[in-house]
């Protein structure tokens, strides 16, 4: 059964299909992602061309559907997020956080809160706020979308909120340094690295201007969401591995060094 639904909506990818028409994957508000047949599509004239570029957020008009193809009819509000569209390292970001989307739920899963936290993740990156700090508050909350819940609030088994810790598997979150010897596998992550996940775990994007790291402690914050990624997740997208490549290039592009955090 099909509707005509007008929705705000963030484009996932587009495919080519056939000669003139492409299928275009939207995460919409209203209805969840769904796949979108765009009949002419690649005509030049086409006043759609534009609101389907990658990176763009829109209100999209359409027979939405339950189950198979919907039909893309028509955009308005038409948003390109020309910074992410810009800069290779943002885009790659950008580019992550709507394939984690897509890997997160199902199509045609209802979530606006989800669709929230997304949309407001990319304008922020888009606003000039600091992206890789986005990237990792947006993998380690949208953990529990992927059905994983780990404790970041208190040691697992002391209920200790302050001091320092580490990660551990077997307790299902963090433990504090008194307990570290109960779990010789904990992850040994760099302290200052939890310190940060410990804030990522809870915070909103209101507070992100508040915070600055130095490099390396962004590098230690990436080696520790990638264990935690590959062990309760396991998931392995193209984005993610072009990330994982860019690294060796940002000492060419290297900026100077924040203060960082107390």
């Amino acid at each position: 059964m099909a509707n005509l639904v007008e929705s705000k909506g963030l484009i996932l990818f587009t495919r080519d299909y056939k000669e003139k028409d492409k299928l275009v994957k939207i995460f919409t508000e209203s209805a969840g992602k769904q796949m979108f047949f765009a009949k002419n599509i690649q005509r030049p004239n086409n006043p759609l061309r534009s609101a389907i570029q990658p990176l763009t957020e829109a209100v999209y008009l359409g027979n939405f559907k339950s189950e198979g193809l919907s039909f893309l009819n028509s955009a308005k509000e038409v948003t390109p997020l020309r910074r992410l569209q810009a800069d290779i390292f943002l885009n790659a970001y950008g580019t992550y956080i709507l394939g984690l989307v897509d890997a997160a739920i199902d199509d045609h899963t209802y979530d606006p809160q989800l669709y929230q936290f997304t949309s407001e993740a990319l304008h922020k990156m888009n606003d000039g706020e600091d992206g890789e700090t986005i990237l990792n508050i947006f993998e380690l909350q949208v953990m529990q979308r992927f059905g994983v819940s780990l404790n970041w609030q208190r040691c697992g088994v002391c209920g200790k909120t302050q001091g320092r810790f580490d990660f551990s598997s077997k307790y299902n979150g963090i433990l504090c340094e008194t307990h570290w010897h109960l779990d010789p596998h904990r992850y040994h992550a760099d302290v200052r690295a939890i310190y940060f996940l410990r804030l990522f775990a809870a915070i909103s994007y209101e507070k992100i201007s508040s915070i600055n790291l130095k490099p390396e402690t962004k590098t230690a914050i990436r080696q520790t969401l990638d264990q935690l990624y590959e062990e309760y997740i396991g998931l392995h997208l193209k984005s993610k591995k072009f990330i994982d490549q860019m690294s060796s290039w940002q000492a060419v592009l290297k900026k100077p060094e924040p203060k960082e955090n107390d």
